[in-house]
């Protein structure tokens, strides 16, 4: 991927930084995007659709990364058949295809060319085949976005000592200011006050290439870009009369040759037609009114599998469904902490440290508990994006969901303490808000690598205390570091102690900080759990 001799800049860690930094972008923007959604039909679920696809991409190039230093073309293939497997909805469908586009050219790069000019064709690429995807493309979409990106890559690489980098600077603000303009180029978006809701999601991810490349933060989206305005609390469009009543989805084993009839077939039946891919696998997605005769076409042309058809008027409207009661839901690191949750009636994910939650199993643990109102506990600060976008699909399907952002085993337990199913949902929800944030947070585990931390450098098998998510203990000590981050924590008051014991702790442990916890702070309680939990031998919680 780079000219012999000069050391490539987007390897597989920098693919694997950017999946993961697109995907909190998105997190973060996620609600804003669903709230710009009126094209092509006003349900309000791209950022969510967008936010998931991408999720799936993640996971694949994880996976893809797991066996230590892979190349970078089995990495971007990882990535672009994630995608294609985890799309959703429209724009979900179009960025699953520009990342095949991505992919192909970069993991087919024989190294005659510069990187720079690589990277530029890959992004032309990916907008040709966003183009090409689309039955009737529309400009003021993700697609124009992506063609000014594309554009503005292509320029800056014919400029003399361009780097990867100043394409991915020249990439993401043009497609800034290409969003900027689409309420000119689309009148559903104009009438609405609002920018497309794809063409925002791909200026996140085009920013996060930014981000892992050059290190800049980008800059908050401001109402004006060029003179032309872009809504910060945008607003939906209020009808979708004549819109096609069903989204279909499935995922097609075909042969190449099958495809252009499938899209004959399709087309005539209603809009929104997306079909990409490549043989063997395909994914096809289609508004029609008839959701019966496009899984028919799918048929004809191959095996459709994992069909999803959405009614899209329920989706617009958001019913609630007939359910009852309340659940609480949550993630647990161990199988002490799971059975710890489990007694207290709290419906239980398992997510082993060091493993990306994944919204998948959130949704299907909220599903299960058969409740109309959930509680979500994401109990660690990678979940807490997950548990919103979980969130996000739950209340589509008819569910009160609440999301508290607990990001410690310990916030959750404290949460679940005080949850109170016979009390107003709201008012169940402030109360273990307040409990979880109330509750500070700290560990104790051990240095698996030589790294610098807040605290300074740390060795393998250094014992590293933790308060808050920041490393401000380096020793060598268990039960001397554990007393150390208890007392730190405690510095600021407390009423109760909190501590978890992981799977290979000592069993003197927990004891020594009680011990130490009651001479020093004679009026405060203890309380002592066995987790369970993997790589941290305590965890520690003051209320």
């Amino acid at each position: 991927m780079s000219v012999a001799g000069v050391e490539p800049v987007l390897d597989a860690r920098v693919v694997l930084r950017w999946c993961r930094a697109a995907l909190a972008g998105l997190a973060e923007a996620r609600e804003e995007i669903d709230a710009l959604n009126v094209y092509p039909v006003p349900d309000g679920d791209t950022g969510t659709n967008l936010y998931l696809t991408l999720e799936s991409a993640t996971q694949a190039a994880e996976q893809a990364c797991a066996d230590g230093s892979p190349a970078t073309g089995p990495v971007l293939q990882a990535v672009a058949r994630g995608a294609l497997l985890g799309a959703r909805g429209n724009s979900g469908v179009i960025l699953s295809q520009m990342l095949r586009g991505v992919a192909d050219v970069l993991s087919q790069d024989d190294g005659s060319r510069p990187e720079p000019a690589v990277f530029a064709a890959a992004l032309t690429r990916a907008a040709d085949a966003g183009y090409a995807a689309v039955a009737t493309p529309v400009e003021g979409t993700i697609l124009t976005v992506a063609r000014a990106a594309a554009e503005a890559a292509t320029g800056r690489a014919g400029t003399p000592g361009a780097t990867v980098p100043d394409i991915a600077v020249a990439a993401a603000q043009a497609a800034r200011q290409a969003l900027a303009r689409t309420p000119d180029q689309l009148e559903v978006l104009r009438r609405a006050g609002v920018v497309d809701a794809g063409g925002r999601g791909l200026a996140v991810v085009l920013d996060a290439f930014d981000t892992v490349l050059t290190g800049r933060r980008p800059l908050a989206y401001p109402r004006t870009i060029d003179g032309h305005a872009v809504p910060v609390v945008p607003v939906h469009a209020q009808d979708a009369e004549g819109a096609p009543s069903f989204e279909v989805m499935y995922l097609l084993d075909a042969e190449a040759d099958a495809i252009p009839a499938l899209r004959a077939t399709l087309e005539p039946l209603g809009d929104s037609l997306i079909v990409v891919g490549g043989e063997p696998l395909w994914n096809v997605h289609v508004h029609v009114d008839d959701a019966g005769a496009a899984i028919e076409a799918g048929l004809a042309a191959g095996r459709p599998h994992r069909i999803r058809v959405t009614y899209l008027a329920e989706q617009i409207a958001r019913p609630h469904k007939t359910r009852v009661g309340r659940a609480v839901v949550a993630f647990a690191a161990g199988e002490g902490l799971a059975g710890l949750f489990e007694s207290a009636g709290v419906t239980v994910v398992r997510t082993p440290v060091g493993r990306r939650p994944s919204t998948a199993e959130m949704l299907e643990a909220i599903r299960r508990s058969g409740a109309g109102e959930v509680v979500l506990l994401p109990n660690e600060r990678d979940g807490v994006p997950v548990a919103e976008a979980a969130a996000a699909e739950a209340r589509a399907e008819g569910t009160r969901v609440a999301v508290i952002p607990t990001r410690a085993q310990v916030q959750g337990i404290a949460a679940t303490a005080v949850h109170e199913p016979a009390r107003a949902f709201d008012a169940d929800v402030v109360a273990m808000t307040t409990a979880a944030g109330h509750t500070r947070h700290g560990a104790v585990t051990v240095a698996a690598r030589e790294a610098v931390t807040s605290a300074g450098v740390c060795r393998p098998g250094d014992v590293l205390g933790v308060v808050e998510g920041d490393f401000v203990v380096i020793g060598t000590d268990p039960t001397t570091v554990a007393v150390d981050v208890t007392e730190r924590m405690l510095s600021a008051g407390g009423e109760l102690v909190t501590l978890v014991t992981g799977a290979d702790a000592d069993v003197t442990l927990a004891d020594a900080v009680v011990a130490a916890v009651h001479r020093s702070h004679p009026e405060i309680d203890t309380v002592v759990y066995d987790g369970g939990q993997p790589r941290y031998p305590l965890l520690i919680g003051v209320e």
